[in-house]
């Protein structure tokens, strides 16, 4: 059916194309009994039930005093309550700000602080850590499960009685629009504390909507293995409501049971993030190896291995460059023949790569990339509450991402570093300089500097290079146990190495690029090789 647009612009969509309110709305009423997402354990909802969950949720927040436009923090792991929570607060208008579960101390703080939220949505086991920082403007919890709660630093109201009638009108100020702030992420930033990314709604359609990732259809089912604090773990759930399509929710990526559970979910698409696809390949080959419903897979990064698996897995290889703050610039077509590459610029993004002073350098030579798309809010809005980050990333009409790359003649991207000091490990930005911050606040430590090593795996592992307080011992290994206390497990150093002193430049800089390029040396302590292993914690059902 032809729709009148509601905008001039044809540029942008219109509301029931991707704004969520309109499109749950849309789908409930034009196709109410088909199911929009499916769980691991088998329960599944149709647009129609998933809209009635939704509402009643809305109405209770509502009645919360949650207004449109407003800040809602989520501190869940993945699960029905962390997907209604998302749906509920972006059906009234309000903002979905989720934060990682495993913040904790001084990070977590700043992210609470940075978020302005009055209402914070949180899992019972990770109540307590709570009372050890400053909530800021936190006025009340809103606690999940059915579980014991424990002491709170705030009022507590329990997800489960949050409720209102399903059919209330719940209306609005006013139309939510394309181009309002649908979300709040937080990245971790590497001259700085983590930032806020604001997501319009427009830019989480065109983040992997039809025109960025055409390859996924209203036939497929995303199968969503990471966590939805995570652009990669919300964003599917949006773009495939976007198509009237599915998802299916899942706790977390298990190498054993992967491909049992894409079949027991019927999962059609599939994201591979770092190492999760050469964990899949080195498993022990098995005679069911083909036998499941997962028909494309994104590799990132796209190895050497990615003809290996489509071969025995039966599944096409796609690949793309991304990040929060963007929308998909570069994308592959199936199983690409240059291992490597990120793939090529789609329409309607600009791409260039520059030197420091933004002047473009020659096709296969090493330049930030920049990007800019046709679209208006197809990227963020900028970092909350933060303008400084915010110009500093949009300079001269560009998003500058900080990643280096270089283009070959064809027009295909390789990424080759980066540009800042962040840290990519098992598939979480780390800033190097909250890493830092931690590490330095153990008492013996003088000065500390992080920075990325390669893993075995892919990607990097941490490493950080620390000078003790004059006359006071510092031990590597209780190091380690000091900081598995006080930072998320995956900032966790897997490396330490200790000096005396720093190298420093004459304007007393750390010589980070001499310790990354020196690596692990001989005196360098190994945490996994000592057997102190640190995992993600599992919550309570």
């Amino acid at each position: 059916m032809t729709r009148e647009r509601d905008f001039t612009d044809p540029r942008i969509p219109n509301r029931d194309e991707c704004v969520l309110r309109y499109l749950l709305d849309r789908w409930a009423n034009e196709r109410p009994d088909q199911p929009h997402v499916v769980f691991a354990d088998g329960a599944e909802w149709t647009f129609a039930e998933l809209r009635d969950k939704v509402r009643t949720k809305a109405a209770g927040l509502r009645a919360m005093g949650i207004e449109q436009g407003e800040h809602v923090a989520v501190w869940l792991p993945n699960g029905p309550d962390a997907l209604i929570a998302f749906y509920a607060i972006n059906y009234i208008g309000a903002v979905f700000v989720p934060f990682n579960t495993a913040y904790r101390g001084q990070l977590l703080q700043h992210v609470i602080a940075n978020s302005g939220a009055r209402v914070l949505l949180v899992h019972p086991d990770l109540v307590p850590r709570l009372s050890e920082i400053d909530l800021g403007r936190v006025e009340r919890l809103v606690v999940t499960t059915g579980i014991e709660v424990p002491e709170a630093p705030r009022p507590i109201q329990r997800f489960d009685e949050l409720a209102g009638a399903a059919d209330e009108t719940l209306e609005l100020a006013r139309p939510i629009e394309p181009w309002d702030i649908q979300s709040i992420i937080y990245t971790s930033g590497t001259t700085g504390p983590s930032k806020g990314v604001l997501s319009s709604y427009l830019h989480m359609f065109t983040n992997a909507g039809p025109e960025s990732w055409p390859m996924v259809d209203e036939n497929d089912r995303y199968m969503c293995v990471a966590p939805i604090f995570h652009i990669g773990g919300m964003g599917p759930p949006f773009v495939m409501l976007a198509r009237g399509a599915s998802v299916a929710m899942i706790d977390n990526f298990s190498t054993e049971d992967f491909w049992a559970v894409a079949k027991a979910t019927q999962s059609t698409v599939v994201f591979l993030l770092g190492v999760m696809a050469t964990f899949l390949l080195k498993a022990e080959p098995r005679p069911d190896d083909h036998d499941h419903t997962v028909r494309k897979a994104f590799m990132v990064p796209l190895t050497g291995d990615a003809p290996a698996f489509t071969e025995r897995f039966g599944v096409d290889i796609y690949t793309i460059f991304n990040m929060t703050e963007i929308s998909s610039p570069i994308v592959s077509e199936a199983n690409p023949t240059k291992i490597g590459t990120c793939g090529r610029v789609r329409d309607g993004v600009d791409v260039r790569l520059v030197d420091r002073n933004d002047c473009e350098v020659p096709i296969g030579e090493i330049g930030e990339m920049l990007v800019r798309t046709d679209r208006p809010w197809a990227m963020n809005s900028g970092y909350n509450a933060n303008p400084e980050a915010t110009a500093e990333a949009w300079r001269n009409g560009w998003f500058h991402t900080g990643d280096a790359f270089r283009r070959d003649e064809d027009g295909y991207f390789y990424f080759v570093d980066r540009v800042k000091d962040a840290i990519r490990r098992r598939g979480e930005n780390i800033s190097s300089f909250e890493v830092e911050a931690d590490v330095c606040s153990h008492p013996a430590v003088r000065e500390a500097a992080a920075v990325a090593v390669p893993s075995e795996f892919s990607e990097d592992e941490v490493m950080v290079i620390v000078a003790p307080v004059p006359g006071q011992k510092l031990e590597a290994r209780q190091l380690a146990e000091f900081l598995i206390d006080t930072m998320p497990y995956f900032m966790v150093p897997r490396y330490i190495r200790i000096l005396d002193e720093l190298p420093k430049t004459p304007s007393a800089k750390v010589m980070k690029a001499d310790l990354r390029k020196e690596g692990v040396t001989p005196d360098t302590w190994d945490r996994e090789a000592a057997g102190l292993r640190v995992r993600r914690e599992k919550f309570s059902a």
